[in-house]
Protein backbone atom coordinates (compact mmCIF):
# COMPACT_ATOMS: atom_id res chain seq x y z
CA UNK A 1 0.00 0.00 0.00
CA UNK A 2 1.73 3.09 -0.85
CA UNK A 3 0.91 6.89 -0.23
CA UNK A 4 -0.80 7.60 -3.86
CA UNK A 5 -3.16 4.56 -3.10
CA UNK A 6 -4.09 5.98 0.52
CA UNK A 7 -4.24 9.20 -1.16
CA UNK A 8 -6.42 7.55 -4.07
CA UNK A 9 -8.92 6.02 -1.22
CA UNK A 10 -9.19 8.64 0.23
CA UNK A 11 -10.82 10.21 -2.75
CA UNK A 12 -13.31 7.46 -2.76
CA UNK A 13 -14.65 8.12 0.30
CA UNK A 14 -14.83 11.71 -0.90
CA UNK A 15 -17.66 11.00 -3.44
CA UNK A 16 -20.60 9.75 -1.34
CA UNK A 17 -19.42 13.13 0.99
CA UNK A 18 -19.81 15.92 -1.72
CA UNK A 19 -22.71 13.96 -3.26
CA UNK A 20 -25.03 14.64 0.38
CA UNK A 21 -23.74 18.15 0.46
CA UNK A 22 -25.08 18.93 -3.23
CA UNK A 23 -28.37 17.16 -1.89
CA UNK A 24 -28.79 18.63 0.78
CA UNK A 25 -27.34 22.31 -0.79
CA UNK A 26 -24.65 22.68 0.90
CA UNK A 27 -22.67 23.95 -2.35
CA UNK A 28 -20.06 25.59 -0.17
CA UNK A 29 -19.32 22.25 1.81
CA UNK A 30 -19.88 20.43 -1.82
CA UNK A 31 -17.29 22.95 -3.93
CA UNK A 32 -14.29 22.44 -1.28
CA UNK A 33 -14.75 19.03 -0.81
CA UNK A 34 -14.58 18.28 -4.66
CA UNK A 35 -11.57 20.76 -4.72
CA UNK A 36 -10.02 18.60 -2.02
CA UNK A 37 -10.75 15.47 -4.49
CA UNK A 38 -9.05 17.11 -7.38
CA UNK A 39 -6.30 18.04 -5.97
CA UNK A 40 -5.97 14.81 -4.53
CA UNK A 41 -5.62 13.32 -7.89
CA UNK A 42 -3.00 15.66 -9.07
CA UNK A 43 -1.14 14.77 -5.68
CA UNK A 44 -1.34 11.07 -6.07
CA UNK A 45 -0.25 10.40 -9.75
CA UNK A 46 2.55 13.33 -9.03
CA UNK A 47 3.76 11.00 -6.05
CA UNK A 48 3.07 7.85 -8.37
CA UNK A 49 5.37 9.07 -11.07
CA UNK A 50 7.86 11.27 -9.63
CA UNK A 51 8.78 9.47 -6.43
CA UNK A 52 8.64 5.85 -8.10
CA UNK A 53 5.72 5.17 -6.26
CA UNK A 54 3.55 3.77 -9.07
CA UNK A 55 1.95 0.45 -8.46
CA UNK A 56 -0.73 -1.97 -10.23
CA UNK A 57 -2.94 -1.67 -7.51
CA UNK A 58 -3.01 2.39 -7.85
CA UNK A 59 -2.99 1.45 -12.13
CA UNK A 60 -6.62 0.24 -10.84
CA UNK A 61 -7.99 2.41 -8.23
CA UNK A 62 -6.98 5.97 -9.51
CA UNK A 63 -9.39 5.50 -12.68
CA UNK A 64 -12.25 3.99 -10.72
CA UNK A 65 -12.21 6.61 -7.75
CA UNK A 66 -11.92 9.54 -10.54
CA UNK A 67 -14.96 7.91 -12.63
CA UNK A 68 -16.54 7.44 -9.51
CA UNK A 69 -16.14 11.16 -8.96
CA UNK A 70 -16.63 12.43 -12.01
CA UNK A 71 -20.29 10.62 -12.71
CA UNK A 72 -21.61 10.86 -8.93
CA UNK A 73 -21.26 14.09 -9.18
CA UNK A 74 -22.72 14.72 -12.84
CA UNK A 75 -25.82 12.99 -12.16
CA UNK A 76 -26.46 13.99 -8.68
CA UNK A 77 -25.68 18.03 -10.55
CA UNK A 78 -28.18 17.07 -12.60
CA UNK A 79 -30.51 15.78 -10.20
CA UNK A 80 -31.24 18.78 -8.70
CA UNK A 81 -31.00 20.63 -11.65
CA UNK A 82 -27.64 22.32 -11.27
CA UNK A 83 -26.34 20.97 -14.80
CA UNK A 84 -28.58 19.92 -18.21
CA UNK A 85 -29.43 15.60 -18.35
CA UNK A 86 -28.47 15.33 -21.88
CA UNK A 87 -24.70 16.41 -20.53
CA UNK A 88 -24.66 13.89 -18.10
CA UNK A 89 -26.05 11.31 -20.29
CA UNK A 90 -23.18 12.09 -22.73
CA UNK A 91 -20.81 12.07 -19.86
CA UNK A 92 -22.08 9.01 -18.31
CA UNK A 93 -22.35 7.10 -21.61
CA UNK A 94 -19.01 8.00 -22.84
CA UNK A 95 -17.53 5.73 -19.46
CA UNK A 96 -19.67 3.29 -19.87
CA UNK A 97 -18.84 2.56 -24.06
CA UNK A 98 -15.44 2.28 -22.72
CA UNK A 99 -16.13 -0.07 -19.96
CA UNK A 100 -18.06 -2.20 -22.27
CA UNK A 101 -15.32 -2.51 -25.15
CA UNK A 102 -12.33 -3.73 -22.44
CA UNK A 103 -15.34 -5.98 -21.00
CA UNK A 104 -16.07 -7.51 -24.43
CA UNK A 105 -12.88 -7.48 -25.85
CA UNK A 106 -11.77 -9.29 -22.88
CA UNK A 107 -14.79 -11.79 -23.61
CA UNK A 108 -14.48 -11.94 -27.17
CA UNK A 109 -10.46 -13.09 -25.76
CA UNK A 110 -8.84 -10.10 -27.77
CA UNK A 111 -7.96 -8.36 -24.64
CA UNK A 112 -7.67 -4.38 -24.79
CA UNK A 113 -4.98 -1.87 -23.35
CA UNK A 114 -6.26 1.19 -22.78
CA UNK A 115 -4.16 4.01 -22.09
CA UNK A 116 -5.81 7.91 -22.25
CA UNK A 117 -6.00 9.94 -25.07
CA UNK A 118 -4.76 13.56 -25.32
CA UNK A 119 -8.23 14.58 -25.72
CA UNK A 120 -9.06 12.22 -23.23
CA UNK A 121 -7.09 14.25 -20.71
CA UNK A 122 -8.75 17.24 -22.16
CA UNK A 123 -11.79 16.05 -22.04
CA UNK A 124 -11.32 14.68 -18.28
CA UNK A 125 -9.59 18.08 -17.19
CA UNK A 126 -13.00 19.85 -18.40
CA UNK A 127 -15.59 17.65 -17.23
CA UNK A 128 -13.50 18.31 -13.67
CA UNK A 129 -13.45 22.26 -14.38
CA UNK A 130 -17.36 22.45 -15.57
CA UNK A 131 -18.50 20.80 -12.14
CA UNK A 132 -16.42 22.92 -9.98
CA UNK A 133 -17.83 25.78 -12.09
CA UNK A 134 -21.48 24.57 -11.19
CA UNK A 135 -20.64 23.87 -7.58
CA UNK A 136 -18.96 27.25 -7.84
CA UNK A 137 -21.18 29.12 -9.39
CA UNK A 138 -23.67 28.12 -6.67
CA UNK A 139 -21.39 28.41 -3.74
CA UNK A 140 -20.29 31.65 -4.19
CA UNK A 141 -23.46 33.31 -6.14
CA UNK A 142 -22.57 33.76 -9.33
CA UNK A 143 -24.08 34.04 -12.50
CA UNK A 144 -21.85 33.32 -15.28
CA UNK A 145 -24.78 34.01 -18.15
CA UNK A 146 -23.86 32.61 -21.83
CA UNK A 147 -20.06 31.56 -19.83
CA UNK A 148 -21.92 28.26 -18.19
CA UNK A 149 -23.58 27.45 -21.79
CA UNK A 150 -19.91 27.45 -22.97
CA UNK A 151 -18.75 25.49 -20.40
CA UNK A 152 -21.64 22.86 -21.57
CA UNK A 153 -20.50 23.09 -25.15
CA UNK A 154 -16.74 22.72 -24.66
CA UNK A 155 -17.55 19.53 -22.34
CA UNK A 156 -19.90 18.23 -24.78
CA UNK A 157 -17.68 18.30 -27.34
CA UNK A 158 -14.60 16.90 -25.68
CA UNK A 159 -16.31 13.85 -24.61
CA UNK A 160 -17.81 13.03 -28.00
CA UNK A 161 -14.35 13.31 -29.64
CA UNK A 162 -12.22 11.37 -26.88
CA UNK A 163 -15.65 8.98 -27.15
CA UNK A 164 -14.75 8.54 -30.56
CA UNK A 165 -11.32 8.11 -30.45
CA UNK A 166 -12.00 5.28 -27.71
CA UNK A 167 -14.00 3.99 -30.55
CA UNK A 168 -11.63 4.00 -33.46
CA UNK A 169 -9.01 2.90 -31.04
CA UNK A 170 -11.10 -0.29 -29.67
CA UNK A 171 -12.78 -0.89 -33.58
CA UNK A 172 -8.91 -0.98 -35.31
CA UNK A 173 -8.03 -3.31 -31.97
CA UNK A 174 -11.15 -6.07 -32.45
CA UNK A 175 -10.52 -5.90 -36.39
CA UNK A 176 -6.21 -6.25 -36.04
Amino acid sequence: MTIPNLITIGRLFLVPLVIVMIVNARWDAAFIIFVVAGVSDAIDGFLARRCGMASELGAYLDPVADKSLIVSIYITLALVGAVPVWLVILVVARDLMIVAAVILSWLLAKPVTIAPFLVSKLNTAAQIAFAALALGTRAFGVDLGSGFIVGEIIVALLTLASMTAYLAFWLRHMAG
